[in-house]
């Protein structure tokens, strides 16, 4: 039996949706051939302290984005992190523990962090974590952070962002890309969408998940426009979902609210658009449902390079101000939904919806 362990973190949703449709896939491919442990180490050590620092990072990037594209370049300058994780001797701890308890075949790490960890544990003892492999969630713009570290391989979404690591004097022979490990319910080979047009719909999904204090505005104004059918995902914002279901109550036509759903495979290869943040995760599950997608909000630096994948592989755009978006839709659906077809044509030659099981199948391998 393969012992897999798989290390996250909560800063940052792509790196749980990762962990997650990896160890989905593994379940999917490997059955009982595979033992699959998943760990956040920092809240598990820390509990209410790291929940605590989870809201101050959020808070930064949303609130000081350009504070935090700095700490962001300096990261990226950075040629060495050997000693810079000392702090964490709690973490490194619990982390040891794990370690000799599960004694893993292969360590999986889908959070920068952890590498960095081994390398200042496990220097006389390397062998102890079994084969380490380090999954990168962003395109493009990949900080060193990622890949300055010991590992086996890292896994990319994509060639391009392989490339950045080539560049930096990572062998070929380390690195795969296999895609995003989205959930491998975006591998169901069901068609859900039909083209827009006037009878079928054109169905547009604004994910909310930034800038949330001026989005009901945002929903306002794409819920007045006649030429879409709205579905809007408030997550579990409470506040946020009582501010929308405000708007729908006055809006002149109506539209969907959904909280947080394990639907959303689902609701994106039902919809022609999604309006959203170019957060690694949200980017790659519209690649791989293969809808094309408005970037209303991206994160300086860190985030950058996943909607600058987008537009170079001509599959979305980029607005970030409310008339923009506005804007953009009308284009997107205006001679026939002229620019969605291309959009949708490009969008299909980069999708790989069954990345998880591909990953899975790697890492069962070796």
């Amino acid at each position: 039996m393969k012992r897999i362990l798989i290390l996250t973190a909560a800063f940052g949703e792509g790196h749980n949706s990762a962990a997650r449709g990896i160890r989905q896939g593994l379940a999917q491919v490997g059955g009982r051939d595979a033992r699959v442990e998943v760990h956040d180490l920092f809240s598990e050590t820390y509990g209410p302290p790291n929940d605590w620092a989870r809201e101050m990072y959020l808070g930064l990037i949303n609130q000081w984005p350009q504070a935090w594209a700095r700490v962001y370049r300096w990261l990226d300058r950075q040629e060495k992190f050997a000693g810079s994780f000392k702090v964490f001797f709690s973490v490194k701890k619990e982390f040891h523990r794990l370690l000799e308890e599960f004694q893993p075949d292969v360590t999986l790490a889908v959070y920068p962090a952890y590498s960095h960890m081994l390398d200042e544990m496990l220097t006389q003892r390397a062998r102890a974590c079994g084969k380490r492999v380090v999954v990168i969630t962003d395109s493009l713009s990949v900080n060193a952070i990622w890949y300055r570290c010991a590992a086996d391989y890292f896994l990319l979404p994509n060639e391009a962002s392989a490339t950045v690591l080539h560049q930096a004097g990572i062998p070929r022979e380390k690195t795969r890309t296999f895609g995003f490990p989205v959930s491998p319910e975006f591998a169901d080979e069901e068609v859900l969408r039909s083209p827009p047009s006037a009878t079928e719909g054109r169905h547009v999904l604004y994910l909310i998940n930034a800038r949330k204090s001026t989005a009901p505005e945002l929903v306002h104004r794409l819920a007045a426009m006649p030429e879409i059918q709205l579905t809007v995902a408030v997550g579990r914002d409470r506040r946020l979902r009582k501010a929308v279901d405000n708007v729908r109550s006055f809006a002149a036509r109506p539209f969907d609210v959904v909280g947080w759903s394990e639907e959303l495979p689902r609701l994106l290869r039902s919809s022609h658009l999604l309006i959203s943040k170019a957060g690694g995760a949200t980017v790659q599950e519209a690649i791989a449902a293969t809808c094309p997608m408005i970037v209303n909000h991206m994160i300086p630096g860190q985030e950058e390079g996943n909607a600058r994948y987008l537009v170079e592989a001509n599959c979305g755009a980029v607005a970030t101000m409310q008339d923009a978006v506005v804007d953009a839709v009308r284009s997107v659906f205006a001679n026939d939904a002229a620019l969605w077809r291309e959009w949708s044509r490009n969008i299909t030659t980069i999708s790989r919806p069954a990345a998880s099981l591909d990953i899975a199948r790697f890492l069962l391998s070796l």
